[in-house]
């Protein structure tokens, strides 16, 4: 805890040599010294005349939060000549309104011309109401402010230099945000560019170039310039081929064609490209980012120091490979190729990946030694996901079935005719099935899950991008390196991308114009946080996997224990192990009873008891704290109810639309039970463990989905493609269909063509 002014604050640990940029956006955190540059079109309204006030107050507040952080503060501001401007015209209008009402009368007030005002006389105005708004509004967070006013002639000046440098330290010393600004009120008109020759030549004759200077001279680590736009494009904002780029590195500039400037400032993008680029050789990181957009301006400048994809990073360090949005137009362009290819060609390639899991058995087992003992070794991971991470010969031979399976069943996966409609004479309508497009997976601790998902993704012509754990960074490796061995026997490598750059699942998920589905598959809390990041793009797959098993009043004895030990002990980690056992009133203190626990302790698992069940016994094992519980682990619960319908009851009030198993021998209570559950799988005397795809003979699936559209429970192929309709006419036209018209609809149903035997 550091303390100001008796006011308390919470540090963050931050040291940093100053001397080079940050290589990447997650270093960003570790920024300490951090000036924020506020364009014109940031601060002012879009009548450009007086402030955006909430804008300017939700910056505010993020500067506060992060200078209360232990980080060193300074603003970069426009906004004077747009102040000055609005308090000037209300004046003109004032006093012309007096001089209108003596000598024309009210009817003419309507007609005033408000006369063209100076920028520097608004400037003059202006600064002191600007300074005003700002003091007030970092009082709201006990933090003080001081306003510095600087012109090109303090940085040429070697005394005024060092009193500026020795000014700006004393203030941030003292824990003061300083308010820095042209002082548009003396500025002379800007001169023809002649600077930026060298990393030690840059005049200020815009608040663009003010920032750059400022960073360099006070060796700061980050720079965020806050404009109208989201950052750096490859053409002109709003032109068609316009593609927002993520990071800039020097010598990219002949690769990107500047637009006009915004519609106030000095500046526009050109001049805030060069900016940067200086401070970048300075040794300062910087970002360009959009300030004015209402659904990010209120956290733009946390985000960007927390590493976030936001606007345009610059950056000196090129990445070895492509960026990931060039990797996923990789994939698109893959995948197009992919389902362009004979059914017999997508087999191939899946064959010859199941044949090199086998033969390339050694290398693989020796990556996931070394991911197994760093993981050990570094203690980050819990027994159960280690249990994920462990690849083995058994494991590989299992992969390599299912593998071919899918081979097997995608004959006539793609383009598929599933519907035949004669619309009219001549004119016939198909629906066929299409790949979605490109897919993207992210899987924690499971390196299985790459062949598994790759596969279905061939299979289905899809486009993939992967994103696995690091816990798994070697086995992924390999795995991958198979995969586009296989794909290259059809020249399709690309089509299956694994993103190795150091991007964050949230990053990923913004990609909505690159993306077409995200599949997560991992813990529960990471499929919640997908769910929340995605912007714009489908999520297919489940938060939670808690399933329950419920024994029937007319269970049977020998069924009942196998299926129990089977669901909840084969193996506990698995989304599709039982969490909740639900017993019949009926059957409690019954010698079946005694049979179920004695089994599960023998196993070894750990029993919560339910609200109810532990109102039945004198001494329960430890109640659960909710019935809403994924253990993941020897753990379970065990609740009772009174019939099957309250049995049912249960399970949509704390299931999670997984898997739900019912034990009886009685026919009819089953069929209402099937009937009624309305969970993705539901079972009658069948363990919970077979909701999966390679039992369910899909050869694998890319995940279980609990969702109610498109696809539900293990996701195989099907569940991967989407459908497009084909219409085939000759010279027919809708008008031909009218009242008056020569044709007649038929919406006859047509045979569909026979499926491919094999």
């Amino acid at each position: 805890i550091r303390f100001w002014s008796n006011i308390p604050f919470i540090t963050v640990p931050l040291s940093r040599a100053h001397g080079k940029s940050f290589a990447h956006r997650s270093e960003l955190k570790h920024a300490k010294r951090i000036v924020v540059k506020l364009g014109s079109a940031v601060v002012t309204r879009g009548d450009e005349c007086g402030l955006a006030l909430g804008r300017l107050a939700s910056i505010v507040e993020q500067v506060s939060m992060l200078q209360n952080q232990g980080r060193e503060m300074m603003i970069v501001t426009s906004g004077a000549v747009a102040f000055g401007k609005q308090r000037l015209r209300h004046e003109i209008l004032l006093s012309q309104s007096v001089r209108q009402a003596l000598h024309s009368g009210q009817s003419q007030l309507k007609d005033m011309a408000i006369p063209v005002l100076e920028a520097r006389a608004c400037a003059a105005a202006g600064q002191s109401g600007l300074m005003a708004l700002y003091e007030a509004m970092f009082t709201q967070y006990s933090i003080c402010a001081a306003q510095i006013l600087v012109t090109n002639l303090d940085f040429h000046d070697e005394q005024k230099r060092r009193n500026l440098n020795g000014t700006l330290h004393e203030l941030l010393r003292m824990n003061i945000v300083p308010i820095i600004n042209t002082n548009d009120a003396v500025v002379p008109p800007p001169e023809p560019n002649s600077d930026l020759q060298g990393v030690n030549v840059i005049s200020v004759k815009d608040n663009d170039s003010l920032a750059a200077r400022l960073a360099v001279e006070m060796k700061t680590d980050l720079l965020i310039v806050l404009s109208d736009v989201e950052g750096l494009f490859d053409s002109p904002p709003g032109s068609d081929d316009a593609k927002l780029i993520d990071i800039f590195y020097p010598g990219d500039q002949q690769s990107v064609t500047f637009g006009t400037k915004s519609r106030v400032g000095m500046g526009g993008m050109e001049a805030k490209v060069k900016a940067a680029l200086w401070a970048l050789q300075g040794g300062t990181s910087v970002v360009i980012a959009n300030g004015t957009h209402p659904k990010i301006s209120g956290h733009v400048i946390t985000d960007i120091v927390e590493g976030k994809k936001v606007g345009t990073f610059f950056s000196e360090v090129k990445p070895a490979g492509p960026t990931v949005e060039q990797q996923a137009e990789m994939a698109r362009a893959g995948g197009r190729t992919l389902a362009a290819l004979q059914p017999e060609q997508r087999a191939e390639i899946i064959c010859r990946l199941a044949d090199l899991l086998t033969d390339q058995r050694e290398e693989i087992l020796l990556a996931n030694k070394k991911d197994l003992e760093e993981a050990e070794n570094k203690g980050r991971l819990a027994l159960p996901l280690l249990k994920r991470l462990s690849l083995s010969t058994s494991k590989l031979n299992s992969l390599a079935i299912g593998l071919r399976q899918i081979a097997a069943s995608s004959q006539d996966s793609v383009g598929r005719v599933i519907r035949r409609t004669r619309i009219a004479k001549d004119l016939d309508l198909e629906q066929v099935t299409v790949p979605i497009g490109v897919l993207l997976v992210i899987f924690e601790s499971r390196p299985d899950c790459l062949p598994q998902v790759s596969a279905l993704a061939i299979a289905s012509g899809n486009g993939l991008l992967l994103k696995g754990g690091k816990e798994a960074a070697h086995s992924n490796q390999i795995l991958h390196h198979l995969t586009q061995e296989a794909l290259s026997i059809h020249g399709v490598r690309d089509a299956v991308q694994l993103v190795n750059t150091r991007e964050e699942v949230e990053d990923l998920c913004r990609l909505d114009k690159l993306i077409d589905l995200i599949i997560p598959r991992g813990s529960s809390q990471l499929v919640r946080n997908i769910q929340k990041a995605a912007k714009g793009i489908p999520v297919m797959g489940h938060s939670e996997g808690i399933c329950h098993v419920y024994v029937d009043m007319d269970a049977s004895v020998e069924k009942v224990t196998r299926i129990i030990r089977d669901s909840k002990c084969e193996y506990p980690a698995a989304c599709n192990a039982l969490e909740t056992l639900l017993i019949h009133r009926d059957l409690l203190r019954t010698p079946l009873f005694d049979q179920i626990i004695d089994m599960l302790r023998v196993e070894q698992v750990k029993i919560h008891a339910g609200p109810k069940f532990a109102s039945y016994l004198t001494f329960s094992p430890s109640e659960v704290k909710s019935l809403r519980t994924e253990y993941g682990d020897l753990e379970c619960c065990i609740e009772v109810v009174d019939s099957v319908q309250e049995a049912i009851e249960h399970i949509h009030k704390y299931g999670s639309s997984h898997t739900d198993v019912i034990i009886t021998e009685n026919e009819k209570t089953a069929e209402f039970f099937l009937q009624h559950v309305d969970s993705a799988c539901v079972f009658w005397n069948a363990s919970t463990r077979f909701s999966d795809g390679y039992r369910f003979g899909l050869g694998a699936e890319v995940g279980i989905s609990t969702s109610r559209i498109h696809a539900r429970g293990p996701v195989g192929i099907e569940g991967l493609l989407t459908t497009k309709w084909l219409l085939r006419g000759d010279n027919h036209v809708v008008s031909d269909f009218s009242e008056h018209g020569s044709m007649k609809y038929l919406h006859e149903s047509l045979p569909l063509p026979q499926r491919n035997a094999s």
